[in-house]
């Protein structure tokens, strides 16, 4: 297996280059339909090349969710492998959204079909549950390294739900979140010029100033746009971080299409948006 390049400097050249950028790929039924596309397979793959043709050659990263693809069963998951092939040869990085989560061989499994360069659903990089404990990512972080891929791990989600768990109080006094963002510290200490191990933090979660979000990994930020967070409120929310947040926006995107050129426009003014709020931060 060829060894690349540590996702966290990949990603770390990307988001200069580029800016931090990530674009959602998620073809639900909604969408397929705002855009004049059958909900079926072909429908899947119109939209998906679309938006990689619109897109993959101008920002840093795209995330293909998963779940969108596999609904239409093996056909869907062909589209899939099709999507994320093309997407990384027009330059993008490609964090694959299935959000693998389990123990032993299983997740062994689950990241090899993901992070194993012979698979032909290999990506940049992962997200991952670390809700059967932290310890139980251990085949795929051990993988990522091997491989020069990354993860990102569920942390502070903005989902209403998400506090159940993860603002749970350990018996050290820590909660859950917290807990996540320190393994990830650690996992990443001494890298540079960024680790490869990242957290999902939404941009919508609200007051994180009791969090230490300086991980030295990236911070996959979902809710920009259509979820009510914008580009300017990116500094107050992460602070000092923000240098290292990507910002994932989809449906502020995704609503301009089909047609390319208003992709495009709505992406460059998203990625504007944001690079000028984080060099003010």
């Amino acid at each position: 297996m060829t060894v690349l390049e540590p996702f966290g400097a990949r990603l770390r050249r990307a988001m200069d280059e580029r800016g931090p950028l990530c674009v959602g790929i998620d073809p639900h039924a909604s969408l397929l339909a705002a855009w004049g596309l059958a909900d079926d397979v072909a429908g899947l793959e119109r939209f998906s090349r679309t938006v990689v043709e619109a897109v993959a050659g101008r920002v840093a990263v795209v995330k293909p969710q998963s779940a969108f693809f596999e609904r239409f069963g093996s056909r869907g998951v062909a589209v899939l492998e099709r999507t994320v092939q093309e997407a990384r040869a027009a330059g993008a990085l490609v964090v694959m959204d299935a959000k693998r989560g389990d123990i032993g061989s299983t997740m062994a499994g689950y990241a090899e079909a993901y992070l194993h360069q012979d698979s032909p659903l290999f990506s940049d990089a992962l997200t991952v549950s670390p809700y059967l404990g932290y310890g139980s990512l251990s085949p795929a972080v051990a993988l990522a390294r091997q491989s020069g891929t990354g993860l990102f791990v569920l942390a502070l989600t903005s989902n209403p739900e998400g506090p159940e768990v993860q603002h749970a109080v350990r018996a050290d006094g820590r909660d859950v979140g917290a807990t996540m963002l320190a393994h990830l510290a650690a996992e990443n200490a001494g890298e540079e010029p960024l680790g490869s191990f990242g957290a999902v933090v939404g941009a919508t979660v609200g007051d994180l100033s009791s969090y230490d979000l300086d991980v030295n990994g990236p911070l996959l930020a979902p809710g920009v746009g259509a979820q009510g967070a914008t580009a300017a409120d990116l500094p107050r929310v992460f602070g000092a971080a923000v240098r290292n947040v990507v910002p994932n926006v989809s449906r502020g995107v995704l609503r301009q299409g089909p047609d390319v050129a208003a992709l495009r426009s709505a992406t460059e003014r998203f990625a504007e948006e944001i690079r000028t709020a984080v060099a003010g931060g």
